[in-house]
This record gives C-alpha cells, structure tokens and sequence, in this order.
C-alpha cells in the first residue's frame, strides 16, 4: 500500500486566514478611506459646472483670512521640520581580518593548553568538550602574544594588538569609502576590557592626525554590547552637530586578557573570544542619502544592572590564585533571557505590524480576564524584519534566540557562520554578521535588519536599519575568500572529536623561538 500521506487542508486554510487577518489589519486605513475617497468622487462628479462654480463663489476670502492662513501654515511647516531628528545613514563599514598566521585550529589550541595547564588535567578536558560544542570552526584567530608557551600579555603586546586591529580596519574604511581622516567630525571607540592611556580614540586621533575640534569618546567596560552602545551615542551627537561624519571602532582586546588559571567558569572566554574589530562610518549629511547602505531606524538599549546576579553574571575578577579573568555565571542564559524579554517588550510596539500587536494584546486580555495559563502570545518578528544579527555569543546564545523568537535556520545563519569562522568577536561581531549577509546577496533595498546585542552589567540592546538602497556582493569583505564555502553544517559530537565539513586539517603555526 503506498503510504498515506498527511492532510494538509487544515494548515493551508489556517495560512490563508492568517494571511488574510494579517492584510486586513494591517491595511484597515487605506481599505476605510477608498471607499469614502469613492464616494465623494461620485457626489462631485454628479455636480454639474454651474453648480460647482456657484459653490466656488460663495467661499469668500479676503486678503487677510489668505495672508494669516498662509502664515499659519508656513510656521506648521516650520516647527514640524525643525523639530524632526535629523536622518542618520549608516554611509559604510569596514571588518578587521585576521592573517592567517595568528590562525588558532583546535590542535594548537589544546596543545598550548595541555603545556600551559600541565598540572591540571581536567582543566584541559573542560575546554576541550567547550570546544568541541562552541560552534567555532578552525579559522579562527588570536593575538600574536597569545600563541607564546606562555602567553606573553605585555602592555607593549596589547597595544600592539589595538594597533593592528583599529588601524586596519580604518585603513579599509577610507578606502571604501574615500573618506579623508580630516573630514572625520566625531570619533567613538569602544573596547571593554583593555583601557590605556592615553585613551585608543587618542591612538587614532595621533595616527590619522585627525583635527583638534574633533569630538572623541572612548568606551570602556561596557561588554559586547558596546558597540550599539556606541552606535546610539553617535546618533545623539549628530543630532546636535548638523553636516557631520561621525567614525564608530568596535573592538576587544584579547592580548592582555587570556586567562591562565584553573578556574573553569573563567576559562571559558578563552574558549570563545576571538581577535576582530570594526568601523563604521555614520552621517547626517544630505549627500549621503544615495550613497549611504542604511539608515538608522531605531536604537533601544536595555539595563539590568539594579539586580545584583544581573550585574555579577559577567565580572571580571581575581581567583584564588590571585589571576584575572572574566567569570562567566551559570545564570548568564536566564538573566540575558530577562533582558531579551524587556527590550523586545519596548522595540515591539514600534516596529511590529499592526496584525501582531492586535494578537499580543488581545492575548493578553484574554489572560487577565479568562484564563491566566493560556499560552502567551509571541510576536511574529518575522513581520517585521527580514535580516537578523544576533550577537555571536556561543552556540547557546544562538539556539535559545532561534527557539524564543521562532525562527527558521535561515535567519540565524549569519550568526552561526560568523561564529564558526572568526569566533565570538565580542562588539563587532555584529558586523560581520551582516557582511556575511551582503556576501550571500541577500541584502535588498527596503530590507529591515534587526541587530541584537548582549553584554555585561547586564544589557540588551537592539538597532534597527533600513536598506537604502540594493547592495551587490562585495569584493573586499572578509568574506571574500570563503564565501563560497558557507553555510557549513556546524557537527555535532562524533567520538568525542569535533569533526569540521570542509577545509580539511589547518596549517600549523610556524614556530620562531618560543613561539609555537
């Protein structure tokens, strides 16, 4: 008998119902006004002219009632566009790619582990199983002062890293977007875990040789949401500083935090944090409106600092040894969830449509008043956006948002490719995420990105951009080389050993001295 195949009529008849309930709320104006629009028509249309022209004549207007309805409409005109926010665009962004001599494959990874942590084995089986369920792949990278037995995590060493990190990702952006460093008006650099002085946004400015009047702001401690963070900042000073440019550098230092001790909930960071960076050059010039990838839609910002396990989920601190390293708390994946929870609760109302609102609140009713176990009802922010960066945290962090916001694997496919191949790149990871999607050619004019960061304190915080206009594939991504090997199948656990789809086994790190 050939098997039976499932009845699919009720699921299509509760597609096209929605579909239909969707269409209906959301276009309830425009399906109200045309038929009065229509109707008005008709009663015009049945006028003859010598009615029409009697109705003309005998609305009389006399020079002032013109003169102080023209005035009134003007100072309207006035106040409505002065009091408007200034457009922000975001004009181009530039990653940092790693060479492939700071490469770290797992092997090497283990190995240094295994030298490094010689008296304490079980420290070395725990990031091993870390490992081997991160989500990370072989490519990605650290610091040159990281890969010496031991880690040499000098001041020199770490300014180094920034140097090499900011400053080439600056050099792209001025090539991408032939910005002259003098035509920078604000600078934003954010890096939580490494703060000089001077401060890196001095770095830039005595490398680039940048103006005095420049406005700089250096963030740090701010985790990896810093760079939205930073994003909002530029946002405010813009408003207040017409025909400006304004430079965001997002990054994390690895070099001077690499922790050698034993503690396993402070070792997991060097599990997942990886070397990256960003710019981004923002504007509100109106020569930028064509030219521009995105404008800047909307910024909410989340902090849960006021609870005490909020704030101490993520804190860096000393162990019994005396070393510091960040501590990672076993609640982190609630309280982020908490904080999630919040932030989606402020940027639903203003970018869902008017079909998803009506069903959450309707729910919402129905649970204060009937039956408080019904299931509440999740917003279908699939409504909303077409894009979604979802900070690239760890595996975890992805799967929890993929099942909390029901979306498909497609959606989430840029976070768990940026994941794979350079690792959790703290706050600007976000970037390559959507690089990754202007890569695939996916990124259309209208598009609406939805970037969803985390960091410590606790925080969530979320921007919205609109695609201004079609972005075709670019040529000097970090992408570029291996994009056509991506998505991959991130593997699940086969014996106990992480076996990676493509690429084969990476090369080992040539050896100079005591560097391995």
């Amino acid at each position: 008998m050939p098997p039976i195949l499932p009845d699919f009529s009720n699921s299509v008849k509760i597609k096209y119902v929605k579909l239909g309930y969707q269409y209906l709320v959301n276009h309830i104006l425009y399906l109200l006004l045309i038929p009065v629009m229509v109707g008005i028509l008709i009663e015009v249309l049945r006028l003859g002219p010598d009615e029409i022209l009697s109705l003309w004549r005998s609305l009389h207007f006399d020079t002032v009632q013109i003169l102080c309805s023209s005035f009134l409409v003007i100072f309207i005109a006035t106040v409505y566009f002065m009091s408007k926010p200034r457009t922000i665009y975001l004009v181009d962004y530039a990653c940092y790619k790693p060479p492939v001599t700071c490469r770290v494959p797992f092997s090497t990874f283990m190995e240094h582990s295994r030298l490094i942590l010689k008296d304490n084995p079980k420290s070395v089986e725990f990031q091993m199983r870390i490992l081997e369920r991160s989500g990370l792949g072989e490519e990605t990278c650290l610091p040159p002062a990281i890969h010496y037995i031991p880690p040499k995590p000098t001041m020199e060493a770490a300014r180094g890293e920034a140097e090499l990190v900011i400053f080439s990702a600056m050099d792209s952006l001025f090539k991408k977007t032939g910005l002259k460093p003098k035509d920078i008006d604000i600078l934003i650099v954010n890096c939580s875990l490494f703060s000089p002085t001077p401060s890196l946004s001095a770095m830039v400015i005595n490398k680039y040789k940048l103006r005095s009047n420049i406005k700089s702001f250096n963030l740090s401690g701010m985790g990896c949401s810093a760079g939205l963070i930073s994003i909002d900042l530029a946002r405010d000073v813009l408003q207040v500083h017409p025909n400006s440019n304004a430079v965001v550098v997002s990054t994390e230092i690895i070099t001077p935090n690499y922790y050698q001790g034993n503690e396993r909930a402070m070792l997991l960071p060097n599990c997942l944090f990886r070397m990256g960076g960003a710019a981004i050059l923002l504007s509100n010039r109106r020569s930028h409106r064509w030219l521009a990838k995105y404008r800047l839609v909307h910024v909410v910002r989340t902090h849960k600092g006021a609870d005490d396990k909020a704030y101490r989920c993520v804190f860096e601190q000393e162990d019994k040894e005396g070393k510091v390293g960040i501590n990672l708390s076993k609640d982190l994946m609630a309280i982020a969830g908490e904080a999630l929870k919040s932030n989606i609760t402020t940027i639903g109302p203003l970018v869902l449509p008017a079909s998803e609102q009506l069903l959450f609140l309707l729910t919402l009713i129905g649970r204060k008043i009937f039956n408080p176990k019904w299931k509440p009802y999740i917003p279908d922010f699939k409504q909303a956006f077409e894009h979604f960066c979802i900070h690239a945290g760890g595996r975890a962090v992805i799967d929890e948002l993929q099942k909390n916001l029901q979306l498909s694997a497609e959606h989430v496919e840029a976070s768990r490719m940026t994941l794979h191949r350079f690792g959790n790149t703290s706050s600007s990871s976000l970037w390559y995420e959507l690089g990754y999607i202007e890569a695939k050619g996916r990124m259309r004019r209208g598009d609406r990105v939805w970037q969803i960061a985390f960091g410590s304190g606790f925080k969530c915080n979320s921007a919205v951009w609109k695609c201004n206009r079609t972005i075709k594939t670019p040529t000097d991504s970090p992408w570029a080389d291996c994009i056509d090997r991506y998505p991959v199948h991130i593997p699940e656990l086969a014996g106990g050993v992480l076996y990676p789809k493509f690429g084969g086994r990476s090369p080992h790190n040539g050896v100079s001295g005591n560097k391995a």
